[in-house]
């Protein structure tokens, strides 16, 4: 008798082996800036991420039933510390996917030393750098935000369209700040603007007034585009111009339009100042996520690269159901299927649609909250850059460029 209960324990230990498997969550890595220069960015973008997260577990999980996990690494907008991150998420979290990096140098760095070799699908909601665009990557990088080649130009008509014929230039030594800053520079010069006087710079430092100096000093520039970010080096720079009078008006991307900035600064100092970032049009989908992202977030749904990065989840999450599976090959060759491709269309808050839909062996193209994502075949996305100015003490978009 005793013989026969053990053998049934055993037996039913046995049988409850895939059941216990199957439970296991599938985990996505977010590779983000908590620390460094975007830091203020990123709790509205992790509430982008958990709502997309919510919506799937709360309507029937993914992959049979099994929770979705998301384990945030901080590339703390270091290339070195994004490599760092990214080798723990694939290594030690096993993350089938990771959707980051925040920034263009790790989003580089990463990808190059980790997620090509090793072959992890990954989606950035933020990297911007022209350099993405040809990097060999054997079809496992995308993004989900269009590349600086594009806001660099809309930047430099907009800048000529605003009667501003003459202005300094200045951009931080990394990837991010380079890259933008040829685009705009080639922009706005063919199209007969002239840049008085052109620097690099260096982050992090506790001065620039002589940088500052040579700027301002010939040339008689209209205003300062400055493609920094703001907590690394914009906002030193614009008090600092402001202080001593070398400028008062600036132009600046995405990276500059930070909260921490006014804060600083304080919206009464930046009146005529000005700034572009990728955004998005009136959409359906748009709608959808905003109202879903209030009811959740207590961020404002304006905040930067939230509607980016629930679209990059979502798109790695429908990439893994479409596959059926989490190896990561089959994962990445979904990305396109399930956002390119001619299909029913899947919107903000339609996960449930999307597993019935994907069951039946029915094709699905997902439009997203930032856009409708058709990557082309680097990866690549089109988008729009919305032109905004300050207004009290928040950012206003007053027009949106294409």
């Amino acid at each position: 008798m005793r013989t026969q209960l053990k053998l049934m324990m055993v037996v039913l230990a046995v049988a409850l082996i895939p059941a216990a498997a199957s439970a296991q969550p599938v985990k996505i890595g977010a590779l983000f800036g908590v620390t460094g220069p975007i830091a203020n960015f990123i709790p509205p973008i992790i509430d982008g991420a958990n709502l997309a997260v919510k919506e799937i577990n709360d309507n029937g999980g993914i992959l049979g039933g099994r929770k979705l996990e998301l384990v945030i690494g901080d590339s703390g907008c270091s290339p070195q510390a994004g490599v760092d991150a990214a080798t723990k998420l694939v290594n030690v979290n096993n993350v089938v996917g990771i959707v980051g990096p925040m920034c263009s140098g790790p989003t580089i760095a990463a990808a190059s030393s980790v997620m090509i070799p090793t072959g992890v699908p990954t989606i950035s909601p933020t990297a911007t750098s022209p350099d993405l665009t040809g990097l060999e990557d054997k079809d496992y990088i995308f993004r989900v935000i269009p590349s600086d080649n594009f806001q660099g130009k809309v930047m430099g008509k907009l800048v000529l369209d605003q009667g501003l014929k003459r202005v300094a230039l200045t951009y931080a030594n990394n990837d991010y700040a380079v890259g933008l800053a040829t685009a705009f520079r080639n922009a706005y010069t063919a199209l007969g603007g002239i840049i008085t006087a052109d620097q690099v710079h260096e982050e992090k430092k506790s001065s620039y007034r002589s940088e500052l100096a040579t700027l301002s000093r010939g040339g008689n520039p209209e205003a300062l585009v400055l493609i920094a970010y703001a907590g690394s080096s914009g906002i030193t720079i614009v008090k600092q111009s402001l202080e001593n009078g070398f400028f008062e008006r600036f132009i600046g991307p995405d990276g500059m339009r930070d909260d921490l900035l006014l804060e600083q600064i304080g919206g009464e100092n930046m009146g005529k100042s000005f700034f572009t970032t990728p955004s998005s049009v009136a959409s359906s989908a748009k709608e959808k996520f905003e109202k879903n992202f209030a009811a959740f977030s207590e961020h404002g749904v304006d905040k930067m690269f939230i509607k980016e990065t629930y679209d990059a989840i979502m798109v790695m999450a429908l990439a893994i159901e479409q596959a059926g599976s989490t190896d990561r090959r089959l994962v990445r060759k979904m990305i396109r299927a399930v956002a390119t491709a001619d299909g029913e269309v899947i919107e903000p808050g339609e996960w449930a649609k999307a597993k019935r839909l994907i069951a039946a062996h029915q094709a699905i193209n997902y439009n997203g909250a930032a856009g409708e994502h058709e990557f082309d075949g680097n990866g690549d996305v089109a988008g729009v850059i919305g032109h905004y100015i300050v207004e009290g003490n928040k950012y206003k978009e007053i027009d949106i460029l294409k």
